[in-house]
């Protein structure tokens, strides 16, 4: 009875770490409230992949990564961004996109998706080989879409509860939803449509000097907070780690392999503790 008290107060700090990183409190920000109402419903491999704390670290972080070797995403980050002085806003963003558009009430969701699009029609520039860019180009966009896709059930398939090969497709079926809704195409609506959409668009991808400022950038990043330190560290290696090869070594990136069981082990473990925390 005694550990009780512990306990409770223990899972109580995990959760206030972990709201204060994923939410601007300064700016009034609280949890998304999960609805009846949303998108997609309670039982849908969307919630139960979009649900786990750490597996979306890990798949954003990974995600980020694979978007920056495209020179259009890349482009669109250092013309127009603030991720020098906001990178952590910018994490936020992505994140509290995600969980609108997954478990909000659909109303709320859709308004999610609408800022986005009007952001992505403001935004727009030239390639430093003169290539004219746009955010909302539905080829661009199919490229941000299929890398968070593939990079959060990749994560989920590593250090959360694996899904069945079939649900994996469920997973690209329903998420499909919101790419349309962002105009997106084409749009990959299963496993194979997705790594076939990836493999053709590789021949698109660069990296530079300016791809690997970025990518510094983002791995270096202080934590939010002294509480978050460990788990970030673990967490970005872990987002190393679940890159393809191939990007890995665009990105002149290595795979830790001296230390992947502890890499691996760690992050498994900080999923764990989390979910615990939360269930």
């Amino acid at each position: 009875m005694a550990s009780a008290p512990f306990t409770l107060g223990l899972r109580k700090r995990l959760i206030g770490v972990v709201r204060a990183t994923f939410n601007d409190q300064q700016k009034g920000e609280t949890p998304v409230v999960r609805s009846d109402t949303a998108l997609f419903p309670r039982n849908s491999v969307t919630w139960r992949v979009h649900g786990d704390v750490t597996t979306m670290m890990v798949g954003g972080v990974a995600s980020l990564l694979l978007q920056m070797l495209h020179p259009a995403v890349l482009a669109g980050v250092w013309d127009h961004s603030a991720f020098r002085k906001d990178m952590l806003g910018r994490l936020r963003r992505t994140a509290r996109f995600i969980a609108e558009t997954t478990y909000a009430d659909r109303t709320i969701a859709e308004a999610s998706i609408a800022r986005v699009r009007e952001v992505h029609e403001r935004v727009a520039g030239m390639l430093p080989d003169g290539t004219p860019y746009r955010a909302d180009d539905p080829e661009l966009l199919a490229w941000v879409h299929v890398t968070e896709m593939w990079s959060f059930l990749a994560a989920w398939q590593r250090y959360g509860v694996p899904v069945s090969r079939v649900e994996e497709d469920v997973y690209y079926a329903e998420t499909a939803r919101v790419a349309q809704a962002l105009g997106t195409d084409p749009i990959p609506r299963s496993r194979f449509e997705a790594e076939e959409l990836i493999a053709a668009m590789r021949p698109q991808l660069l990296a530079d000097d300016r791809t690997r400022e970025v990518a510094r950038f983002l791995l270096n990043h202080p934590a939010p907070n002294l509480a978050m330190a460990p788990a970030q560290t673990a967490i970005f290696a872990a987002a190393v780690d679940l890159l393809p090869d191939w990007a890995r070594a665009m990105h002149g990136l290595q795979r830790p392999l001296v230390a992947l069981p502890l890499v691996r082990g760690s992050t498994l473990a900080i999923a764990k503790t989390f979910r615990w925390a939360f269930h």
